[in-house]
C-alpha cells in the first residue's frame, strides 16, 4: 500500500512506473490522469487520488485527453491478489459482467452481489457495474478511432445495452460526443490493412524482454493453431494464434520489439480479426494476460537481481516476464499430452489432435487454420488418436471430463491401489513431478480468470493422473500466479547447476525461499539459464552422461539432458 504524499512525489516525477496503479485526480479542471501524464503538475491541494478510473469517473472526472488514462497497463496487484476483489477484478477485465451481468460474476465468485459490490466499492471506490463501464467506455473509443464501423454498431460492440446509455457515457467520460471522439483520433494508431481488422497497442510498464517471450511461445507453437513469423517491421517477429471466445473467434497478431526499439518501449502493436466485435474486450484482456503484461518489472527485477544466485543474469537482461496463456483449459490439456516426451513430440502430438478434432476456421489466415479442440472434443477422443500410454491416456480423458463438467469419474487404470506412476513433468514446460494413477473420483475443475487458486490446485490434485508437478505449471501460466516455483523441474535443476548451485529439489526450494513472491519469474530465470552454453569446466564422463540421460527428464527446451 502506497500513501497519498508517495502517490504525489510519482506524479510530480511522472513515474510511469506508477501508470495503472493508480489514477490522479484535479479538483481544478475536473481531469483525472494518468500518474506520468506530461502536463503541468497541479498543486498538492487540488490532487484526490483514485485506485481505479471508474472511480475517478463515478466522482465526476472526465479523461485527461493528453495522456490516455484509460489506455494504461493493469495493475499488477490483481496478477497476484487471490482474495475476493482481485479474482472480481480479473473476472470484470475478462469481460464476464457484459456477459452474464453482476449475478454471474457473484455467482462465480460463491458470493452474494451484494457482498461483491460491498467489498469492491470499499476498496476501489467503485462496484463492478462502475468498472465494466469504465471498460466498455475504453472498447468504445477503441472502435471509434481505430474502425470506420458505424457509431451504433460501437455500442453494442463495446457492450451498451443502449444507444442512449452509449452516448452519455462518451460524453462524461470524455467530455465528447462519439462522433467528435472519432475525428480527434489522438492515438495515433495506424489504420487497419485489413478489412475487419482492429489494430491497437497493448500497453506495458517498464522493460520488456520480448525475445524470451517470443522464443518461449515458438518453441510451443501448435502448427494451424498458433506460429510466429517474420514481422512487417525489419528485425521484428510477429506472434500469431487463433482465439475461441464467447461470441465467436478471432485471429491474433502480436509483434515482439525490434533491435532498435528500447525494451521500455511502452507498448506492442497487436492486430485482432474478430467474428464479432463483442469479444474485443476479452481477446485483449487474454493476450495481456499471455504476455504479462500488467506485471511490474521492476519491482521483480529489483527483488531479483539483489540476489547472489540470480543477480548478474537479471542486470544483464531485465524485463524477462512470466507468460500466461490465453485458454487454460488448452494449457492444461496440453501440459498433459506433454508429459515425458520432448517439446517437438508434444507439439507434433497437439497439431494432429487439432487436425483431428479442432475446429476449422471459415478461412486460413497464414499458416493458421485451426482452433484448438475443446475438452469436450478431446474427452471422447479415440484411442488410436492419443499415441500415448495407456496411464496418461486416463489422465488426459479425467482432466478433459473434469475441464468440460461431464461429472464422470476418469478411468481407474490398473483397478484399486494402481500403481504410482509419476508425473514427470510436461514438455510444455520441461520438469518432473509425482502423481498417483488410482481409483478416479467424479471431480469438477474451474480455471478460470475468477477462480480460487488453492481450490483449482486441489481440485487438480484429485484427478488421477495429475500431479504436483502438472498443477504448479498450471497455477504459473493458466492462473497466471506470479509465486509459483517447481523445486523437482528439469530444467530449474539444470539451471541452478549451470548458475553454480545444486540443483537438487531440497537446495532448489530453499534457495527459491529468497524469491518470493516472484518465484514464477525465478523459475524462468533458471530456464533461461538452462538454455545457455555450459559454463567452462571439466566435462563428464561418457558413462556418467549416459546414467543422467536414462534417469532424468527434459529441459526447458525440450532435449534429454
Amino acid at each position: 500500500m502506497i500513501d497519498d504524499e508517495t502517490r504525489y512525489r510519482a506524479v510530480d516525477s511522472r513515474d510511469a512506473r506508477f501508470d495503472g496503479v493508480f489514477f490522479t485526480a484535479v479538483r481544478t479542471t475536473g481531469i483525472y490522469c494518468r500518474p506520468s501524464c506530461p502536463a503541468a503538475t497541479p498543486k498538492r491541494i487540488n490532487c484526490t487520488f483514485f485506485a481505479t478510473a471508474a472511480a475517478a469517473q463515478g466522482a465526476g472526472f472526465r479523461a485527461c485527453r493528453r495522456c490516455r488514462p484509460d489506455s494504461v497497463p493493469g495493475s499488477p496487484e490483481w496478477n497476484h491478489r487471490a482474495d475476493l476483489v482481485g479474482r472480481a477484478v480479473r473476472l470484470i477485465g475478462d469481460g464476464v459482467v457484459d456477459r452474464e451481468g453482476v449475478a454471474g460474476l457473484a455467482d462465480r465468485l460463491g458470493y452474494s452481489a451484494r457482498q461483491v459490490q460491498r467489498q469492491l466499492t470499499a476498496e476501489l471506490g467503485a462496484g463492478p457495474l462502475a468498472l465494466a463501464r469504465a471498460q466498455r467506455a475504453q472498447t468504445a473509443r477503441l472502435l471509434l478511432q481505430t474502425t470506420a464501423l458505424p457509431v451504433t454498431e460501437v455500442a453494442f460492440a463495446a457492450g451498451f445495452a443502449s444507444v442512449r446509455q452509449f452516448n452519455d457515457t462518451v460524453r462524461e467520460v470524455y467530455d465528447r460526443t462519439p462522433s467528435g471522439l472519432r475525428s480527434e483520433n489522438a492515438t495515433g494508431h495506424p489504420k487497419a490493412a485489413t478489412p475487419g481488422t482492429i489494430t491497437l497497442r497493448l500497453a506495458y510498464r517498464g522493460a520488456l524482454d520480448s525475445d524470451h517471450l517470443l522464443d518461449f511461445l515458438a518453441l510451443r507453437a501448435v502448427p494451424g493453431v498458433e506460429e510466429v513469423v517474420a514481422g512487417d517491421r525489419p528485425g521484428v517477429r510477429t506472434y500469431r494464434r487463433t482465439l475461441a471466445l464467447p461470441y465467436g473467434h478471432a485471429v491474433a497478431e502480436v509483434d515482439g520489439l525490434a533491435a532498435a526499439d528500447p525494451p521500455t518501449r511502452g507498448w506492442l502493436d497487436c492486430r485482432l480479426t474478430l467474428t464479432d466485435l463483442r469479444d474485443l474486450t476479452t481477446a485483449v484482456h487474454r493476450l495481456r494476460v499471455l504476455f504479462d503484461l500488467d506485471a511490474d518489472p521492476d519491482a521483480v527485477d529489483e527483488q531479483l537481481g539483489a540476489d547472489g544466485v540470480l543477480g548478474a543474469a537479471v542486470r544483464s537482461r531485465p524485463g524477462v516476464r512470466s507468460p500466461g496463456h490465453v485458454d487454460p483449459h488448452e494449457l492444461a490439456v496440453r501440459a498433459v499430452l506433454g508429459q515425458q516426451i520432448t517439446v517437438a513430440a508434444a507439439r507434433t502430438l497437439a497439431a494432429r489432435l487439432s487436425e483431428r478434432y479442432g475446429v476449422e476456421l471459415p478461412e486460413p489466415s497464414g499458416g493458421l487454420r485451426l482452433l484448438f479442440p475443446t475438452p469436450q472434443a478431446l474427452a471422447e477422443a479415440a484411442d488410436e488418436d492419443l499415441a500415448m500410454p495407456a496411464s496418461r491416456r486416463r489422465a488426459l480423458r479425467g482432466l478433459c471430463a473434469a475441464l468440460a463438467g461431464a461429472g464422470a469419474g476418469a478411468e481407474t487404470g490398473a483397478g484399486a491401489g494402481a500403481a504410482d506412476v509419476g508425473d514427470v513433468g510436461s514438455a510444455e514446460g520441461g520438469g518432473r513431478g509425482g502423481v498417483s494413477v488410482g481409483s478416479g473420483v467424479a471431480v469438477g475443475v474451474r480455471l478460470d480468470a475468477g477462480v480460487d487458486r488453492e481450490e483449482a490446485a486441489a481440485a487438480l490434485l484429485a484427478l488421477p493422473g495429475i500431479g504436483p508437478w502438472t498443477v504448479g505449471y498450471l497455477r504459473m501460466r493458466a492462473l497466471a500466479d506470479p509465486d509459483v516455483f517447481l523445486p523437482g523441474d528439469a530444467g530449474v535443476r539444470h539451471g541452478l547447476q549451470r548458475l553454480g548451485r545444486p540443483g537438487d529439489p531440497a537446495a532448489a526450494a530453499a534457495a527459491a525461499r529468497a524469491w518470493a513472491p516472484w518465484r514464477s519469474y525465478a523459475v524462468h530465470r533458471l530456464w533461461l539459464a538452462a538454455g545457455t552454453p555450459a559454463p567452462a569446466s571439466a566435462p563428464e564422463s561418457t558413462p556418467r552422461r549416459a546414467a543422467r540421460r536414462a534417469t532424468d527428464g527434459l529441459d526447458e527446451v525440450g532435449v534429454r539432458a
